[in-house]
């Protein structure tokens, strides 16, 4: 929820902050006095792109700081949320809060900051898309888009499941495509390099290398080099360890010393001179060990001189392979495994190419099918999108209007560059979000003719389809914050009082903020803030723009505000009348059971 939010120098605003509690809050004012400025924050702090030329005349930047709780949110949306703030080394501040700001230089980049760390605008927006379902005078347009429509209805279906496999599938189809394309279209190419592979690993085949085997030829020929002197050295170090054969004396031998040594002591009674005697047996297994490892040694010490010539041989083979390939023989055996790893897709032999045709035919059914699960979990969810949007519709003034939903398959284009063809043998078009061309249809009037939202509809009418829309779309979303800018636009009368009713009921479960013109829909506010806008008193007839504020208006200055809002009467007797007439039946109809 969005519990406050702070605006400098964004547009006609100076200075401003605005507090907001759960419930239904609306802003009003004077047109031109900023109120959209407020959305305009909102956005930025969304992650929308910067516009220097929001930044308040005289002033080098705009800031629009916010601050969110997250105590209303359902598990899943605060399971997200967390791992937004710990992925971006975010704090919560001491009441458990989320600051998140936004500055807009008017001369620089932009500055995005999450629980006072610097983040990218795209971590920002991550955390508040989370919170926050923004809905701009514009956004009646984007719901004329093809795209924005199916994502609605995938938003109501709840399709992540099926079209993560459907992608995952497609991804694995369309690169086992082109590597077959790519292998018909270079065989000759290919051929080539794979004789020049061929050739290379059977040179490095017929040395066999060994892995460090350059490194042990080096220590090999160094001992080599020194044979004689490394032979004296062994033999002596062993007939001092244990004696100069089989018929040695023992006392002429470091072990037999220490075992004399050893009985010795065991033959006392004395319990320190018995852990000395433990302590000498274990230099005599030492003294052992090592004598015989000194055997080991010496046995395997060549006895042919020739030896090093074959040594000095190998080592002149093997650096024929480092000088071609790499720096030492485990990097010649890396290339090896590379080339091998490369002539496998190399492979343009007739075997090879049908067999990878057999895969992508394979794939092919399987993201066929995925498409096709994905499109009755789509044409399920329209009947049952459009049955709610029309019942919506019903209630907002439009008894006699229908919503409906298409879904209809993507023809394939002459220019498809991977056309999938269906069980029922068609030809469709697989993009990255299904097969699914999803089209809301509208008729105003009973007897009318669906047709294309977009031809259909006016702006009013718009209007009440976006937020019969989202009415019924917030249930997945309890407990985030919705924000309407003008949402009731080319809207009054009857259907009016019916929007600023549909979103008292939506605020029941949600925080939504409006932006509004009509005393209606403010009536049914729980909190109502103003825009006020002054003049600078300074010289002459003509006064220059003074900086907007926000304020909260109690229960008087409502019938005030509203009065100015019915006709511009604030100050009449009949038009506060009028106002607290709409102020009374607003809080009786919201005190009626949802």
């Amino acid at each position: 929820m969005l519990s406050e939010i702070r605006i400098e120098s964004l547009g006609a605003i100076s200075a401003a902050t605005a507090e907001f509690d759960g419930g239904l809050t609306v802003l009003t004012g004077e047109t031109g006095a900023g109120k959209t400025m407020v959305v305009t924050g909102l956005h930025l702090l969304g992650g929308s792109r910067a516009d220097a030329t929001k930044v308040r005349s005289g002033s080098d930047r705009a800031v629009v700081e916010g601050r969110f709780t997250t105590a209303e949110l359902g598990a899943g949306v605060t399971a997200r949320v967390e791992e937004i703030l710990d992925s971006s080394g975010a704090d919560r501040d001491d009441d458990g809060s989320v600051i998140a700001a936004r500055s807009v230089n008017r001369d620089g980049p932009s500055r995005a900051y999450l629980g006072g760390r610097s983040v990218p605008a795209k971590s920002l927006s991550g955390f508040t898309n989370e919170l926050l379902t923004l809905h701009g005078q514009n956004d009646q347009l984007r719901l004329m888009r093809p795209d924005q429509q199916r994502a609605a209805l995938d938003r109501f279906a709840d399709v992540t499941t099926q079209l993560a496999r459907y992608r995952r599938l497609r991804d694995d189809w369309l690169a086992a495509l082109r590597d077959l394309e790519d292998r018909r279209r270079r065989a000759r190419e290919l051929a080539q390099e794979a004789d020049r592979l061929h050739f290379e690993l059977d040179e490095i085949d017929a040395v066999a290398p060994q892995p460090g085997e350059d490194d042990a030829l080096v220590a090999d020929i160094r001992r080599l080099s020194e044979l004689d002197a490394v032979r004296d050295a062994v033999q002596t170090a062993r007939a001092a360890l244990a004696g100069d054969g089989d018929d040695a004396v023992e006392s002429f031998s470091a072990a037999g010393a220490v075992g004399q040594a050893r009985s010795a002591l065991e033959t006392s009674n004395d319990a320190e001179l018995k852990a000395l005697a433990e302590q000498l047996n274990t230099a005599l297994t030492v003294l052992v060990d090592v004598s015989a490892e000194l055997g080991r040694y010496l046995s395997e010490l060549p006895s042919d001189a020739s030896a090093l010539e074959t040594k000095l041989a190998r080592q002149a083979e093997l650096r024929t392979l480092t000088k071609k390939y790499a720096a030492d023989i485990d990097g010649v055996l890396a290339w090896a495994q590379e080339s091998r790893d490369r002539l496998v897709q190399l492979d343009v032999s007739e075997d090879t190419l049908a067999e990878l045709a057999r895969r992508v035919d394979t794939l092919q059914g399987e993201v066929a099918a995925a498409a096709q699960s994905l499109t009755k979990v789509r044409v399920k969810a329209a009947k049952g999108l459009a049955k709610a949007v029309t019942e919506e519709l019903a209630g907002l003034a439009m008894a006699g209007a229908e919503f409906s939903i298409t879904v209809t398959p993507l023809a394939a284009r002459a220019d498809d560059s991977a056309p999938l063809v269906l069980a029922s043998g068609e030809s469709v078009h697989a993009g990255r979000d299904g097969v699914d061309a999803v089209e809301f249809g509208f008729a105003a009037h009973r007897g009318s003719d669906l047709l294309p939202l977009n031809k259909s509809a006016s702006g009013g009418e718009l209007s009440r389809v976006m937020l019969a829309l989202e009415v019924v779309l917030a249930a997945s979303t309890e407990g985030t914050t919705m924000v309407f800018d003008e949402v009731d636009a080319g809207v009054g009368g009857r259907a009016a009082v019916q929007i600023g009713r549909r979103l008292a009921r939506l605020a029941r479960t949600h925080q939504v903020i409006v932006v509004t013109h009509l005393p209606q829909v403010a009536a049914y506010a729980d909190i109502h803030l103003v825009v006020d806008a002054g003049l600078d008193g300074g010289g002459g007839s003509r006064g220059r723009a003074k900086s907007s504020g926000v304020r909260r208006l109690d229960d008087e200055d409502r019938v005030a505000e509203l009065a100015r809002m019915l006709a511009g009467l604030g100050e009449s007797d009949s038009g506060r009348a009028h106002a607290r007439d709409l102020l009374d039946a607003a809080r009786a109809d919201r005190e009626q059971p949802a």
